[in-house]
């Protein structure tokens, strides 16, 4: 039984479900080009603390093609980003 329970809570550790795992927090961000054949955006953001990366202007690659869409440039946005598959991606945008 020990076992099942120290499995259950390395996974829910890898998963990032165990306690104090907080939600991702949106950056705020203003979109200054967008690459729809390569679905890539650039985006003049704030701090990404998930990413330890500081204010800066950026090319993401998107995780849903129809993110690219949802976007114009020069729109504000509010938007999380990842590292996806060793790239840095953003996840959501709003």
């Amino acid at each position: 039984m020990k076992t099942i329970t120290r499995y259950a809570l390395v996974l829910s550790t890898a998963l990032g479900l165990a306690g104090g795992a907080s939600a991702q927090e949106y950056t705020s961000g203003e979109v200054t080009k967008i690459d729809a054949a390569q679905k890539k955006l650039t985006i003049k953001h704030g701090e990404l603390a998930n990413l330890d990366m500081p204010a800066m202007t950026m090319v993401f690659v998107v995780a849903e093609d129809s993110m690219i869409e949802e976007v114009e440039v020069g729109q504000k946005i509010e938007f999380t980003a990842d590292r996806v598959n060793g790239r840095i991606t953003v996840t959501d945008i709003r």
